[in-house]
């Protein structure tokens, strides 16, 4: 391999480092050589020692049985990092990156094998970073962190004499803790094994002799039992086991009468160790464990704040930011304790922070600015459009936020202006990302609470419109007259809506080339999806006609229900706009004239109920008896038997007043928002076009607390007596 001309050391850790090993111990090594350079034109100092390390890790491992079991994952970015590192880029590591339970792992160190300068140089250098002059209360804080984090891996009814309460562990970090804080102003301290850092703590009289000897009695008697668990099953353990024949074994070979007095002796030590432990590390600075039943999955939610705070495996946390992120731990569960699923909203969270990257930055920003914190997590619970779209372009939390649009919405005029630019050069791609960027403000604005449902409806359909034009622009479309139906005749929109269209004129092309520039799928989303079924003749009936053919159709061949869609009908761009609307007007009128007008209607409900209901009434609040359709279906026929002109079902409502009674006015107005909100927060949610309530009685209480209800009751009989006061009103006109 030749001769790399730089030292070479190994240095054991834990307990090895500490002379202290088990029966079945693992045995902790860091590889370390002197300098970076070159062995030859085609070998680096850095291959070379990386691949004598390996051969080092070959000959433990290499046999049946192995002679030692190796642990590598306490060396700079644990697995995830090489095995030997040059003394600079260990000191870069740990300047830059070295956590608080590296610095307590340090303290262990001690040369094994290879050059006593390389290893005395390296502790020389690292004697600031083990044994800080000035310890800061959060280094402290996080000593206490890590055992807590080790005791919730522990299961609750499990005897372990080494992680667990007022164990060996906790009897090492009491210790650690003393050398830490007094080690760089006493020498003396600096001691790589338990018993031997013991008996200096007496001397310096750091704690009480009692105190003193409380430790060391624990300690060697744990470490007895740890011994003696390990012979017995000739593997690494430390639990006490929980079968009463190998219980009293154990108690016997210890010396004890039985295996309850064996566990009694247990017991006293650990409360012993405990009070000792709670009083040194787990107590004055140190943060108290945050109730985290919140989640539906403690533990999970536990491992991923970990990982938030320390890195993953893969990836390194410097301090400062670890520093951060405790500050905005509790505001960053405070807001999750709002949430409908904290749980996924805290995996959202993961996603965006490794989408941002400069988490010292973003933890900074949200640790500072509570709002954009509340921002960020309310719309990563309400939506899972906001939350992947974020997630795939970070920086547009800062874009949106420092607008001065996100208080206001904006008009569709300016939409248009916007997006003119757009429409000279014909990039499709930058009407999607415009729409995208958009629809996320308008949710961020409807999860703020910046807007009304009505108004939300106007901003959804003006996005839609604006892009509409713009696309109608760049596929040569503009000689079409466009007619919106449906909800977009009424510009009351929500989330994941499609555009109902109908194109009047005789250029099929130009339709098509729009449909196809509208529905391109692309990583930011389509602009649109297009149904065009509301056309004469519906799928079969061409996808234009002429004014003249829409005039013909609808006096002489026209089915009733789509003369009722008119209603609705808008048109929005196109030479013929005002001549369409009034052959809608005069189709409508005419047909609400007719003295079935009511049976027709309810004939065409339950037809609708049969073709389109989900099947499940309870849960279909769309075409369910009393729910959305219904009440759309009666204002209609309202509208078309006293002529009422008014494409918004909602405006259309206010404008029955003195045609129906005002009390069915307020309580049709106020029962079909709430079930457009309904949809609206389902829809937002999901990001698909649900009508229908989850089955799944959790995934209602998701629902109504998203609704902004306190429990799934409250807000399960807000929705029964929606849908019974509108069925009422809809049998008392409708003569049942």
């Amino acid at each position: 391999m030749g001769d790399p001309h730089t030292e070479f050391t190994v240095f054991g850790l834990g307990k090895l480092g500490g002379r202290e090993l088990n029966h079945s111990s693992d045995i902790d090594l860091m590889f370390v050589y002197g300098e970076e350079g070159q062995v030859s034109s085609r070998l680096s100092n850095h291959e070379w020692h990386n691949q004598l390390a390996e051969q080092i890790v070959k000959s433990f491992s290499g046999g049946e049985p192995a002679l030692f079991r190796l642990d590598l994952r306490l060396r700079p970015e644990g697995s995830a990092g090489p095995l030997a590192r040059s003394l600079e880029s260990m000191e870069n590591y740990y300047a830059g990156f070295g956590e608080t339970w590296e610095r307590l792992a340090l303290i262990k160190a001690r040369r094994v094998c290879g050059s006593n300068e390389l290893a005395y140089e390296f502790l020389r250098q690292h004697q600031p970073f083990i044994f800080p002059k000035n310890p800061t209360p959060e280094l402290l804080d996080e000593i206490a962190a890590i055992k807590r984090r080790i005791e919730r891996e522990i299961p609750a009814d499990e005897l372990d004499v080494k992680l667990g309460a007022g164990g060996i562990r906790e009897i090492e970090f009491v210790v650690q803790t003393l050398q830490f804080i007094h080690g760089a102003h006493q020498a003396f301290l600096q001691e790589q094994g338990t018993l031997k850092a013991l008996r200096a703590i007496a001397q310096l009289e750091l704690l009480p002799i009692s105190e003193v000897r409380v430790l060391d009695d624990s300690y060697r008697f744990l470490r007895r039992i740890e011994h003696r668990l390990q012979i017995e099953a000739e593997r690494q353990t430390h639990s006490i086991p929980d079968d009463p024949v190998k219980r009293e074994r154990l108690a016997r070979s210890l010396g004890f009468d039985s295996a309850d007095s064996f566990l009694a002796e247990v017991k006293a030590s650990n409360e012993r160790v405990q009070e000792i432990f709670d009083r040194l590390v787990a107590s004055g600075t140190a943060a108290p464990a945050v109730n985290l039943e919140i989640f539906a999955d403690p533990a999970r939610a536990t491992r991923t704040l970990n990982d938030l705070a320390q890195g993953s495996v893969s990836f390194h946390v410097a301090p400062r930011t670890r520093q951060i992120f405790r500050k905005l731990r509790p505001l960053l569960l405070e807001e999750l304790a709002r949430c409908a699923d904290p749980d996924a909203t805290l995996i959202a969270i993961v996603r965006f922070v490794e989408a941002f990257g400069l988490r010292s930055l973003l933890f900074e920003l949200l640790a500072t600015n509570p709002k954009l914190l509340e921002l960020l997590v309310r719309s990563f619970d309400a939506s899972f459009f906001a939350t992947n779209v974020l997630v795939r372009h970070p920086h547009l939390l800062e874009e949106i936020t420092r607008s001065a649009t996100l208080d206001r919405s904006l008009s569709l005029s300016e939409h248009v202006t916007a997006l003119h630019p757009f429409v000279e050069r014909g990039d499709l791609g930058a009407i999607r990302v415009y729409r995208q960027t958009q629809l996320l403000r308008t949710t961020m604005r409807d999860v703020l609470g910046l807007s009304a449902l009505p108004d939300l409806w106007q901003e959804i359909t003006d996005i839609a419109e604006a892009c509409l034009l713009a696309a109608t622009g760049i596929a040569g479309a503009n000689n079409l007259t466009i007619v919106a139906m449906g909800k977009f005749g009424g510009r009351e929109l929500t989330y994941a809506s499609d555009l109902d269209l109908m194109f009047v004129g005789d250029d099929f092309r130009a339709a098509q080339n729009l449909i196809t520039a509208l529905s391109i799928p692309s990583p930011e989303g389509v602009i649109a999806t297009v149904d065009a079924r509301l056309r004469p003749e519906g799928e079969k009936g061409p996808l234009v006609s002429s004014i003249e053919a829409f005039e013909a159709y609808y006096r002489d061949r026209a089915q009733f229900w789509e003369i009722q869609a008119l209603t609705r009908a808008r048109p929005v761009t196109g030479p013929d706009q005002e001549s369409f609307r009034e052959i809608a007007h005069a189709a409508w009128s005419i047909a609400g004239r007719d003295p079935d007008l009511f049976e027709k209607i309810d004939a065409m409900l339950h037809r609708v109920r049969a073709e389109r209901g989900s099947g499940n009434d309870t849960l279909d609040f769309k075409t369910g008896v009393g729910g959305i359709v219904e009440a759309e279906f009666l204002v209609q026929a309202l509208q078309m038997r006293n002529d009422v002109r008014e494409t918004s079902v909602q405006l259309a409502i206010v404008k029955l007043a003195g045609i129906i009674s005002s009390e069915d006015v307020d309580l049709l107005g106020e029962h079909y928002e709430f079930l457009r909100r309904l949809e609206t927060v389902l829809r937002r949610r999901r990001n698909t076009s649900a009508s229908s309530l989850p089955a799944d009685p959790a995934e209602q209480r998701k629902l109504a607390i998203g609704m902004e209800f306190k429990d799934r009751e409250t807000w399960q009989k807000r929705c029964d007596r929606a849908r019974t006061d509108i069925h009422r009103i809809y049998d008392n006109y409708f003569g049942k």
